[in-house]
């Protein structure tokens, strides 16, 4: 005679989950604000190399530099520690906010000097003993999640303090893909492209600086011309073909 196995109880049905309750906005249209706010600014300035970006930077209101290179070495201008570790631009935003100063601009000498401070960094963090050893690409993602949190969101504590921030940049040339047409070659930002798009994004201008420059031909049959420059400085405000403004 064989006996029946038990029956197993059925698994207890799971309780519905609260119901959250979702808080509703504060705000009414008696808050709307109209008209233009005087917020300070948030610029990029991108450049070939001895163009005059710190020169420039050293030009904007009560300046302090926080440099990741010697850049400012011959000009009279305030100067934080100089930067070697990605937490002493966080030390320093921390001063900046918290401590009663007059400077009224914070320069970044150069944010692409800055980039391998960050990538450091997160790898160390991380334990990765590079960028690359996240996964095709998925290290800079990560990287992007940093520029955004641990610098762009603490830029944004300055804000009260009614402080600028000029960001410099070294320009490079690289060819840019043209879904339209033929392909051809740019100045673009020596970052990370996802890195370059977030801190654009951000900032109310990115402002592009060369060289008057124009090319020459020889021969009328000459392929190519040889380029010259008039010595002229100029800062460019529009974007064109050749480099984003």
């Amino acid at each position: 005679m064989t006996t029946a196995a038990p029956l197993k109880p059925p698994p207890p049905v799971p309780k519905a989950a609260a119901p959250v309750a979702v808080a509703k906005p504060a705000w009414t249209l008696a808050d709307v604000t109209k008209g233009r706010r005087d917020d300070p600014y948030r610029l990029i300035v991108v450049g070939v190399e001895g163009i005059g970006k710190t020169t420039f930077a050293a030009g904007a209101p009560k300046p302090i530099f926080l440099e990741t290179e010697d850049g400012s070495g011959r000009l009279d201008v305030a100067r934080l520690p100089h930067v070697k570790h990605w937490n002493d631009v966080k030390h320093a935003i921390d001063l900046l906010v918290n401590e009663t100063h007059e400077y009224q601009t914070l320069v970044i000498d150069t944010i692409d000097w800055l980039e391998p401070m960050l990538w450091s960094f997160i790898c160390a963090r991380d334990v990765k003993k590079n960028i690359e050893a996240y996964g095709y690409g998925k290290g800079f993602n990560v990287a992007l999640d940093e520029w955004r949190a641990g610098f762009i969101r603490q830029l944004e504590r300055l804000k009260p303090k009614r402080m600028n921030v000029l960001m410099l940049a070294h320009s490079f040339i690289k060819t840019f893909k043209n879904p339209q047409g033929a392909d051809y070659d740019r100045y673009q930002l020596q970052l990370n492209e996802k890195a370059s798009g977030a801190l654009r994004q951000w900032c109310d201008a990115v402002l592009f600086a060369n060289y008057e420059t124009y090319a020459v031909k020889q021969e009328d049959n000459d392929r190519k011309g040889k380029g010259m420059s008039t010595g002229a400085r100029f800062l460019h405000t529009e974007r064109t073909a050749a480099w984003d403004a």
